[in-house]
């Protein structure tokens, strides 16, 4: 599974013995205080905490002090090296077995909030990586891509504006594949569009601020291609520092920043990820000033009817402000499990009994949590851990609702933003999991006409190269058109 720090190419000679060249484990930058821990086998052999050293941007640190540094980011195309202090150097062409193991708290991704200032309980990402690696001077080259795609049909009387979230190719940035000019290029090629929206946290080398050098090359972009800007999609790190969460001051500053952004770049709306009320009565006025609309996401697992939707909407029933809303995700709304997570579960390990049993628990109604526990139970008891499925053993309920498509009507009114999640799209064109026709049926009916921003959520699950996300996003592109047309 595509979850490491570790790629084909990441051993290195080393003037102190060797190097790692790392890959963050994640879909988005983080601050360097997410690194829990990494642990280093090389040819069974432990490596001493004290011959690792972290080295990015000319810094460099003992692991055990990445804790403290809340306000060092770690870019998503930043490649730092984890320096080993050894007696016999690597030399290039060697082979040598790399184990590693690593933990990633996710700051934004809050399972408990903190008390009497202590910091709050986080998603932990678990990396457990063993490979084979031939030492090597150069990065591997990206693959071959597609390009002789037919131009994409338009036609003015569609219900719904298309585009895409550049996280679709989330793999493919964080590898360096693509800058992020390179990145928009290839959209325009494959006539994705006309609607770009962007995760600030991946986008932003300068996140949380926006700066005038991107400013000046985003627009030099859509002006060559004619984009449009449609969603911002905005994180509150409240676990950015290991020792408290944010305090509310901090989150609103945070926030601000974020808009402020948003703005410079000609965004219409942010997409929010909390609903405080007490921060949003202090938002609305920024975002008020901005001309922003705020977009509250409903993803899986939950539903536009779920308890922690229905305290969302009793909020913006509260504040009464057109600006509020939400982004529908269609994670929310899947009939099945995806063939894409299914085959990388069987690929780290599980077989077809354990596969059948995970489906089994997916599809029951209680919560995720329960489900969540279950499974990995299930797991212990058939003697398999559970982390060597990385955060997917839980995320994959998170990841993956089976809420009815017509829930959604019923706050059709308030939905300023679709995120058209996919993971698949077969050879009959379909995607396997999520009932387009259906959902472009209930969008339709409700008077929905803003933009389904496509979103392939496969690299979670697909090793980068496997498939080519944007010629993806394409053939999604055309699925929602047949469906529209119909």
């Amino acid at each position: 599974m595509p979850n490491g720090f570790l790629t084909p190419d990441s051993l290195r000679p080393h003037e102190d013995g060797a190097a790692l060249s790392l890959t963050i484990a994640w879909y988005r930058s983080l601050w360097l205080s997410s690194v829990t821990s990494i642990d280093v086998i090389i040819d069974g052999q432990a490596v001493p905490a004290a011959d690792l050293t972290f080295e990015l941007n000319g810094r460099r640190w003992a692991v055990s002090e990445l804790a403290d540094e809340s306000e060092v980011l770690w870019f998503v195309q930043d490649h730092p090296l984890l320096l080993i202090r050894r007696d016999e150097k690597i030399k290039v062409g060697q082979t040598h077995r790399v184990d590693l193991r690593g933990e990633m708290r996710t700051p934004y991704m809050q399972l408990t909030p903190g008390t009497d200032g202590g910091p709050g309980q986080y998603v932990i990402n678990v990396v457990n990586q063993s490979l084979t690696l031939v030492a090597t001077n150069e990065p591997a080259a990206p693959p071959a891509v597609v390009s002789d795609i037919a131009p994409a049909p338009v036609d003015d009387n569609d219900p719904f504006r298309l585009g895409l979230t550049l996280y679709s190719a989330s793999a493919e940035f964080r590898a360096g594949w693509y800058d992020f000019n390179g990145l928009l290029d290839r959209v325009a090629d494959l006539g994705i569009g006309p609607g770009i929206e962007i995760v600030a946290s991946q986008a932003l080398p300068t996140y949380p601020v926006v700066s005038d050098e991107f400013v000046r090359e985003w627009r030099d972009a859509f002006d060559r291609h004619s984009f449009a800007a449609s969603s911002f999609g905005a994180n509150l790190d409240m676990g950015r520092r290991r020792d408290r969460d944010m305090t509310s001051d901090e989150e609103f500053e945070f926030s601000k920043l974020m808009f402020e952004g948003a703005e410079k770049l000609g965004f219409p709306l942010v997409r929010i990820q909390s609903a405080k009320p007490d921060l949003l009565r202090r938002l609305l006025p920024v975002a008020e000033k901005a001309g922003l609309k705020l977009a509250y996401e409903i993803h899986a697992p939950h539903g536009p009817n779920s308890q922690t939707i229905l305290d969302v909407r009793e909020t913006f029933a509260e504040l009464d402000s057109e600006l509020l809303g939400f982004v529908a995700d269609f994670s929310s709304t899947m009939h099945a499990m995806s063939p894409t997570l299914l085959r990388a579960f069987r690929s780290a390990g599980l077989d077809d009994e354990a596969i059948d049993r995970l489906k089994q628990i997916w599809a029951t109604d209680t919560s995720m949590l329960d489900r969540q526990e279950e499974f990995l139970a299930y797991l212990r008891g058939r003697d398999f851990d559970p982390d060597r499925l990385g955060a997917y053993a839980r995320l994959a309920f998170n990841m993956h609702g089976h809420v009815n498509p017509r829930d959604w009507l019923e706050i059709m009114h308030q939905i300023h933003h679709v995120h058209a999640k996919f993971y698949d799209i077969d050879e009959s064109g379909e995607e396997p999991a999520i009932d387009y026709p259906r959902l472009v049926d209930v969008f339709v009916e409700g008077g929905y006409r803003g933009y389904w921003s496509s979103e392939w959520e496969g690299h979670a699950f697909a090793d980068p190269g496997d498939v080519d996300p944007l010629h993806l996003v394409r053939k999604q592109h055309d699925l929602i058109r047949r469906s529209m047309r119909r």
